[in-house]
C-alpha cells in the first residue's frame, strides 16, 4: 500500500470536469485506489463516488493505492492535484 495526502488549492474543487480528469488518470493503473476523507472512502475510479466526497477548495485528504502500480498510480494523482487539474 502506498499512500500520499493532498490538498485541493483550485477554486472549484472537485466538481465534474476535474473529477472527470482524475477519474480518468486512476482508471490507468492496476492498482485498487481510495481517497479517504473524514473517516469516509471513495472509489477513484467512480466520478459518482467522486462528485459525492463534496471535495471544495481547501479541503485534505488521502489518496490511497494498493497493487502492483501504487505507488506510481498515488504520485500521479497527487501531481494531478497539485497542479490543479490543469485550469
Amino acid at each position: 500500500m502506498y499512500q500520499v495526502e493532498v490538498q485541493l488549492k483550485n477554486e472549484t474543487g472537485l466538481h465534474a470536469r476535474p473529477a472527470h480528469v482524475f477519474v480518468t488518470e486512476a482508471s490507468k493503473y492496476k492498482a485498487e485506489i481510495i481517497l479517504k476523507k473524514d473517516n469516509e472512502e471513495f472509489d477513484a475510479k467512480s466520478i459518482i463516488s467522486l462528485l459525492c466526497m463534496e471535495a471544495f477548495q481547501g479541503t485534505k485528504f488521502t489518496i490511497v493505492a494498493e497493487g502492483e502500480d501504487e505507488k506510481q498510480a498515488a504520485l500521479a494523482l497527487q501531481s494531478l492535484v497539485d497542479s490543479n487539474f490543469g485550469e
